[in-house]
């Protein structure tokens, strides 16, 4: 566990602004009458931040609270009670569940960190709430803009029109200038210690040059792809998703996402009678030629077509394979560079036209898993969506052995630009796969 100093004097030091000290210190002694009144008087205090420490209201209500006792009930008592009013009021006021502070550390992780059950619990369900609200956003349409008004009458005229542009050089005018002033005046603001952390998309990956190195799979950028520590993880879901069966061929498996060809070489000890892998990325595809799952694999499929190598992306090769009418008992999802809205995409539209009777879908469940809140809220919110998709959900725990893990630059992190995986297996409360039926 990180030795953190948690100390008020430390959290909240005497050089903080006023109003943000002032607002900090009735946070971390639960004062919720003083909270409400700052609260009202100051819209959008509730998201203020030391600009030192990063620490925010919620943040001081957790730490206030100190690490819980071994021999305290789960609740917390009264203390516990006390911060639960003072968080709720802080959300009303529209305090941001996940902001960090200069540990890196949400108030959610504080509170696990602490040992504050109770107090976590509200983080993971704000979060839940948060992510659900931004995904039903994100399905509607844009509403038209009040000059696409068919009612709207046409041509103003010149003069109008030199007035319009006269009226906006002003309004621009104006508004350099409070610019200038707010830049003159502002105080100075907290910068999360990741602000210049660069997220990977998909388009990027697949234009980057990528380097096969021993025990790992890197871009050019040193991110890491794939990794050998991985194997036990998805020793674990090949298990999981080819139980036992009576059933005389062997199983039909799509994997979508070669990487190293790690899960696919296990997929093929259990002797499929279909295997269709769908990789994008033009470098993987290269070296798909020096592993066992070359041409020479491809002509030995015990039926035209039954094992083959797909290049393209899913988006892309996903609708052929649903037009040909296949059918697969196990279909695993590990891409890279792509967001929750691509995964929740393939499990709700695809998968269950893909998946035969009684099939097994599962991903590598690496979901926000270099911090245990966002992991354990979306953990929930892919519950939702998959049950939403009519789709049942089973959690397994995995344990991850964390001993070459823990430390950026070292142990098999040596050479990656940041560790992917960060959470200690005492935390590892959602599984890392999930199967869906």
């Amino acid at each position: 566990m990180p030795d953190y100093d948690d100390a008020l004097e430390a959290r909240i030091p005497t050089t903080s602004p006023d109003a943000v000290r002032e607002l900090l210190l009735h946070a971390w002694s639960r004062d919720l009458p003083a909270l409400k009144t700052l609260l009202a008087a100051r819209p959008g205090a509730a998201s203020e931040q030391d600009p030192t420490t990063g620490e925010t209201p919620l943040h001081a209500v957790v730490r206030g609270c100190g690490p819980a006792a071994d021999e305290e009930e789960e609740d917390g008592g009264a203390v516990v009670e006390e911060a639960r009013a003072c968080i709720q009021e802080l959300f009303y006021g529209g305090a941001i569940w996940n902001d960090v502070d200069n540990h890196n550390e949400t108030p959610g992780c504080t509170a696990a960190r602490l040992g504050q059950t109770a107090l976590y619990r509200m983080f993971v369900e704000a979060g839940v709430r948060a992510e659900m609200l931004f995904g039903l956003m994100n399905e509607y349409e844009q509403l038209s803009s009040a000059g696409e008004d068919e009612d709207e009458e046409e041509g103003q005229g010149e003069e109008d029109a030199t007035q319009d542009m006269e009226g906006e050089e002003k309004y621009e005018a104006e508004a350099d200038k409070a610019d200038e002033e707010m830049t003159a005046t502002a105080p100075a603001q907290f910068v999360p210690p990741d602000a210049g952390e660069k997220t990977v998309t998909s388009d990027e990956y697949l234009q980057s040059t990528i380097t096969y190195d021993g025990d790992k799979l890197l871009d050019d950028d040193l991110n890491g792809v794939m990794m050998a520590w991985e194997t036990d993880i998805m020793q674990r879901s090949v298990a999981s998703l080819l139980p036992p069966s009576p059933a005389s061929t062997g199983p039909r498996i799509l994997n979508i996402g070669f990487g190293m060809g790690i899960i696919d070489g296990l997929f093929a000890a259990h002797a499929p009678s279909k295997h269709h892998i769908i990789e994008a990325h033009p470098g993987v595809l290269s070296h798909v030629g020096e592993t066992a799952f070359g041409a020479a694999w491809e002509a030995r499929s015990p039926a035209p077509g039954a094992f083959q190598m797909l290049p393209g992306k899913w988006q892309d090769v996903v609708p052929t394979l649903v037009a040909r009418g296949e059918l697969y008992d196990a279909i695993y999802f590990d891409t890279f560079g792509e967001d929750y809205a691509e995964l929740r995409t393939f499990f709700t539209e695809h998968v269950p036209v893909l998946l035969d009777m009684d099939g097994r879908f599962g991903f590598f469940n690496g979901l926000g898993a270099d911090r245990r809140v966002c992991y354990d809220v979306y953990a929930q919110v892919v519950e939702m969506h998959a049950s939403e998709a009519g789709l049942d959900v089973e959690w397994e725990t995995v344990e991850v052995d964390m001993s070459e893990l823990n430390e950026d630059g070292k142990g098999a992190w040596e050479g990656v630009r940041r560790r992917y995986w960060t959470l200690d297996s005492k935390f590892l409360d959602p599984p890392c796969y999930c199967e869906l039926r």
